[in-house]
């Protein structure tokens, strides 16, 4: 583990970011599995086939245009007070 923290020290780790949203409608559109998906007021699509038991008014773990997890209601909140607060820490430094 030593060896990684070296390795990692002088470099930018990037991470991706999945975020949170309700499911508000499924369809198919080209033979996919695709969604509506709100994210608190605003609406997006993303492709649900990594999760083929997701269904209306579940919550989901969204990046890049698809889902690739199913949250609770209480871990999609908690996901989204998180980032709230990171984003007010980034606004005030």
């Amino acid at each position: 583990m030593e060896s990684l923290e070296k390795g990692l020290k002088n470099r930018r780790v990037f991470m991706c970011l999945g975020i949170p949203g309700k499911i508000v409608e499924i369809y198919q559109q080209s033979g996919l599995r695709m969604g509506k998906i709100d994210f608190g007021g605003v609406i997006r699509e993303a492709c649900l086939e990594s999760v083929p038991e997701a269904e209306i008014g579940q919550y989901a773990l969204v990046h890049a245009g698809f889902v690739i997890n199913l949250l609770s209601e209480e871990e999609a909140q908690e996901t989204l007070r998180l980032l709230s607060e990171i984003s007010a820490f980034d606004e005030e430094h």
